[in-house]
């Protein structure tokens, strides 16, 4: 170990560093994006606006619990976050501040986070909170990031999780509806960071992570995300017969926007980032439109025919997706086989058969 690792290993917590320091290890820009996705839960939980007292208190108890991880996910990647381009200038891989500082301070945050919760709002929404900050630390990153190409698909969970909390911080309880706004996150979870992973492929190659794009290829990447770009947008439509015309709307245009990006990836591979910006968009204006529909109309919804109509192309796109990409996982590229046979069917099998239940049991509830 070289001296200046020591001698940032050796200080207290907080000592050496700034502010800023801290405020970049909580990773700010992706909490402000999964803080998008909490506010327009609670609205539709509620039925309307929840108050203000409840949505600050449940955005501080999110913003404290995804600081958390994202601290203790830095401590953890530190090695390798030395040796991407992108991440060599956090405060750990410049020695600005030691990894038993980072590692406290993260760990604060997120005991923190459960008791701002749990005092604020309710157990559930504490638990699931927290809950998603150990799943981001012990299953996304120590489990699955360094040793499988399905790394962000099933890590996307932790991102998901933030509705949920919404959700559960209005009613104390999880109910349809809360399960398709995490799925619809969950799922676009790899749209998204697939087209950052294409950009910066060769930094996780130099690092040893087995992000697609380095394993298969920008091509072939690009054709996954393309994919899942239609079950991105399937997962949204289910969610139609609990709101009204102008979220249909917004799903609609927004949705054509995303497959169609996606498409045009597909022969412009050099606009990896532009898409990866255009997939925050996507995210960022389907839940806006979530909020904006239910404060503007409330309770009113749409004709039933319109209704099943939605339902009926947003399952064809989910399951149809969903069998394409696994049979696509399944049946080509045993090079990339990199955990063995069986976890990696069951990997790849996971998000598919948890698609399929969402659609069944959509379907039950609106029946």
């Amino acid at each position: 170990m070289n001296e200046s690792v020591r001698t940032a290993d050796s200080r207290g917590p907080g000592e050496g560093a700034t502010l800023g320091d801290y405020v970049r290890l909580t990773k700010p820009r992706i909490i402000e994006l999964l803080l998008t996705t909490t506010l327009p839960a609670m609205v539709l939980a509620a039925h309307g606006w929840p108050g203000w007292w409840l949505a600050i208190a449940t955005l501080i108890g999110g913003t404290m619990s995804a600081a958390g991880a994202n601290a203790i996910n830095q401590v953890i990647d530190s090695d390798i976050d030395r040796v991407m381009s992108r991440t060599r200038g956090r405060p750990l891989p410049t020695d600005h501040m030691g990894r038993r500082s980072a590692m406290t301070f993260g760990v604060a945050l997120g005991v923190l986070g459960f008791v701002w919760l749990l005092a604020t709002t309710n157990l559930l929404a504490a638990s699931l909170s927290t809950a998603g900050l150990l799943f981001y630390v012990f299953v996304y990153t120590m489990l699955l990031k360094r040793t499988t190409t399905q790394n962000i698909v099933i890590g996307g969970a932790a991102g998901a999780v933030p509705p949920l909390v919404g959700w559960a911080a209005v009613t104390g309880s999880l109910s349809v509806p809360a399960w398709v706004l995490f799925a619809m996150v969950f799922f676009w979870t790899p749209t998204h960071f697939w087209a950052l992973a294409i950009r910066y492929k060769d930094d996780y190659q130099a690092a040893g992570v087995p992000m697609l794009p380095g394993v298969v290829g920008v091509k072939m990447t690009a054709d996954h995300i393309f994919l899942h770009s239609f079950v991105t947008v399937g997962i949204a439509l289910l969610l139609v017969p609990w709101i009204g015309w102008i979220y249909l709307a917004a799903v609609v245009v927004l949705g054509a926007w995303l497959i169609y990006g996606a498409s045009y990836l597909r022969s412009n591979l050099d606009k990896a980032m532009k898409y990866f910006t255009a997939t925050n968009g996507y995210l960022a204006g389907v839940f806006l439109a979530i909020a904006v529909d239910v404060l503007a109309f409330g309770d009113v919804g749409l004709p039933d025919g319109i209704e099943k109509a939605a339902l009926a192309v947003g399952s064809i796109l989910v399951v149809g997706g969903m069998v394409a990409i696994v049979a696509r996982e399944l049946g080509t590229h045993p090079e990339r086989r990199l955990v063995g046979r069986a976890r990696d069917t069951v990997e790849v099998l996971l998000p598919f058969v948890g698609a399929l239940a969402l659609v069944f049991v959509v379907w039950g509830a609106v029946a």
